[in-house]
């Protein structure tokens, strides 16, 4: 629901002192107070997530809408906006004519809290970003972000290696050097690659696609070991014991499976002696542990991404107040905006930043 630590860098996308603003705003200790608040209390587990003491996402939207009933809040559901008509009483404030499947709803303000992409199934397939344009606004071109990816020329490796998960560092590569370097879970799959590091890496692969640059990853299946030290490691370990197996010797270093595969790959004997292996193979293998390339032709798309990337741009809303910069009396909110965060609770927190401020603003509007 939240993360124990939430700043501007854990996020991507629009200008990062907005973000910074927006999120103090509304820190994690204050979404933990209100829902504690609502009867949902907090528990942090592995690197500072925060769950409901439940475990169970129906207990916060069973508390959610009990505190939309208690405040008077009418749900209108099954009813899609088509449309959204402002009315500029004056050069600051507007009125808004909703038009639905059903009738039309009038209004004195707005908020948008549609989504991005993601997940097209629970509603946010979109639509609101197309309204946020009509109503003046930019959308930074979008992407899925947090999102599965997906291989063509390593199936056959990755299929072979599904279910196995490791620690690796991603290196993106944009035009010949490295952009990105990112460390956590990988997990291989029977299409390509999944796990934290590489939901997070998704977005800079993709948005490096989307500007036409040249991308290529390489994973180090050694967790982010640099060369120099691995092959200091190796050296020691093979004075040691020098009637070490091969596989047995990059066993300890990564998971089985995939040591087993990079060998194969590199046509070395498993079973060989580490002493008996060339100093050139030697360091072959260990450049193949470090730098392993791997070929991504897509991700898995929208209907499997946590997060869109893109989105209305951040510097056309007012900060203080979530205020449309182009519609006055319009507000916008959450994913809609060009604002990404990486996994583990960070978008939630954003979303309950976001629309805190907003409804601040729109209390003192209405007083």
């Amino acid at each position: 629901m939240t993360n124990v630590a939430v700043s501007e860098r854990d996020f991507n996308g629009g200008n990062p002192a907005v973000i910074r603003k927006i999120l103090k705003a509304f820190p994690p200790s204050d979404a933990v107070d209100w829902f504690r608040s609502l009867g949902v209390g907090l528990h942090e587990e592995a690197h500072g997530k925060l769950f409901p003491d439940s475990n169970r996402s129906r207990d916060v939207l069973n508390a959610l809408l009990e505190e939309c009933r208690a405040c008077g809040v009418e749900l209108v559901t099954g009813t899609r906006v088509e449309t959204i008509r402002p009315s500029h009483a004056d050069a600051t404030h507007s009125t808004f004519t909703l038009h639905t499947a059903r009738d039309q709803l009038h209004a004195q303000a707005v908020v948008m809290a549609t989504g991005g992409l993601s997940l097209p199934k629970t509603g946010s397939d979109g639509r609101g970003l197309s309204i946020a344009e009509s109503l003046g606004h930019t959308i930074v071109p979008t992407t899925p972000a947090l999102v599965p990816l997906v291989t063509l020329n390593d199936r056959a490796l990755c299929q072979s290696l599904s279910g196995v998960s490791q620690e690796s560092e991603l290196a993106l590569w944009l035009d010949g050097s490295v952009s990105q370097r990112l460390r956590g879970s990988l997990l291989w799959t029977h299409f390509g690659l999944s796990g934290p590091v590489v939901l997070d890496m998704s977005r800079h692969w993709l948005r490096a696609r989307l500007e036409g640059r040249e991308a290529r990853l390489t994973v180090n299946l050694a967790g982010g070991e640099p060369f120099e030290s691995l092959e200091k490691q190796w050296m020691t370990r093979t004075a040691a014991k020098p009637r070490t197996s091969l596989h047995g010797m990059l066993a300890a270093i990564m998971p089985a499976a995939p040591a087993a595969a990079i060998l194969q790959r590199l046509e070395l004997e498993a079973g060989a002696r580490v002493a008996s292996l060339s100093r050139s193979d030697r360091r072959r293998l260990l450049h193949a542990v470090v730098e392993w390339p791997v070929t991504i032709t897509d991700s898995r798309g929208y209907n499997y991404a946590e997060a869109t990337a893109g989105g209305v741009a951040l510097d056309e809303i007012d900060p203080s107040t979530m205020e449309s910069r182009r519609c006055p009396g319009l507000y916008l909110v959450g994913e809609m905006l060009d604002v990404d965060g990486r996994i583990g609770g960070f978008n939630f927190q954003w979303a309950w930043a976001s629309a805190r401020v907003a409804a601040r603003a729109l209390a003192v509007a209405s007083v």
